[in-house]
């Protein structure tokens, strides 16, 4: 795949924003802009008052939160994959 940028014009929040990507990721990149999007209209539901900057914000900690949570569980996951290839290795070994 190549790694040729392109320029892409997204919107989030209300505003447009003029992004470069490699091209192979332009689906990618617009669904995760459309979520974060939604994500930021539920906000606006939620929390009356606040301007669009904070739900910006707001939804960018979630994302932060939610990798950082993700990120700690995977040494646990990491583990039990291990213990299953071990597993997967004893049993092979065995018909050889």
């Amino acid at each position: 795949m190549s790694d040729e940028l392109i320029t892409i014009n997204v919107w989030l929040a209300g505003r447009s924003y003029r992004i470069r990507i490699k091209a192979h990721e332009e689906e990618t990149v617009r669904k995760a802009i459309k979520r974060a999007d939604e994500r930021i209209m539920e906000l606006r539901n939620h929390y009356a008052g606040k301007d669009d900057q904070d739900f910006v914000a707001m939804c960018l900690l979630t994302y932060a939160a939610d990798n950082a949570i993700e990120s700690l569980g995977m040494p646990f996951l990491q583990d039990e994959l291990n213990v299953i290839a071990e597993k997967i290795d004893k049993v092979l070994n065995r018909v050889d």
